[in-house]
């Protein structure tokens, strides 16, 4: 069982997906637990302070170091924070910054006996959560977002489907884009012909052997 905890300024955002497929059957299963928490239960004053202006000048608010020190105490325990060389316990902050999130990552993520996902917000987290705290620091991709609140789905979603038990069908995370370093085949269903656009032929002739060769060809290898 893989244990994920949560920790962002708008923990709501993420408790309607997590009544729902996957998550949902992983919970069911128990394959995988979600805990959601939030910044603010851990700021430093009775205000709710979670951030400050940035060292150096600039424009907005950067999230403080201590109130998130003090979740990771409150869900590790205050000697048991992992550090950087854990491969079990894993601690996540998402970043532009971070290593490019891939499904070969997500394959090391889900082995995983527990994995903490820090959501940035206004203009990012102290540099020294990333530097000193986190075990990974992952991008989902070269653009800006609002916060780490969807990056830390994507990243939830991308695990959990590979935990076995998730998925109705195992062979559907094995055949699925991504998986042997390629995108996968397009796929059609009823109708055969809709409005003059038809369905390959050779999908319709019952031939394994040739629809396996069409889907190996329309397969698109990754660079």
């Amino acid at each position: 069982m893989i244990n994920f905890d949560v920790l962002s300024l708008f923990p709501q955002l993420f408790t309607e997906h997590i009544e729902n497929l996957p998550f949902k059957r992983a919970v069911e299963r128990q394959i995988a637990s979600y805990t959601l928490w939030n910044l603010r239960d851990f700021a430093m004053d009775k205000r709710g302070t979670v951030d400050d202006k940035t060292y150096g000048g600039g424009v907005g608010m950067v999230l403080m170091i201590e109130p998130i020190y003090k979740a990771l105490e409150n869900i590790y325990g205050q000697m048991d924070i992992p550090d950087n060389q854990s491969k079990e316990k894993r601690i996540i902050v998402l970043s532009p910054r971070g290593e490019v999130f891939t499904q070969e990552k997500a394959r090391e993520l889900a082995k995983c006996e527990q994995i903490t996902l820090i959501c940035g917000r206004y203009e990012g987290i102290d540099g020294r959560v990333e530097e000193e705290l986190a075990t990974d620091v992952i991008s989902i991709g070269n653009y800006v977002v609002s916060g780490g609140e969807l990056p830390a789905l994507v990243v939830m979603e991308a695990i959990t489907r590979l935990l076995p038990g998730v998925l109705e069908k195992e062979a559907a995370s094995a055949e699925e884009s991504f998986s042997a370093n390629n995108i996968e085949y397009p796929q059609y269903t009823r109708p055969e012909e809709f409005k003059g656009l038809s369905v390959p032929k050779v999908l319709l002739t019952g031939n394994h052997q040739d629809v396996e060769n069409w889907r190996k060809e329309k397969s698109k290898k990754l660079l």
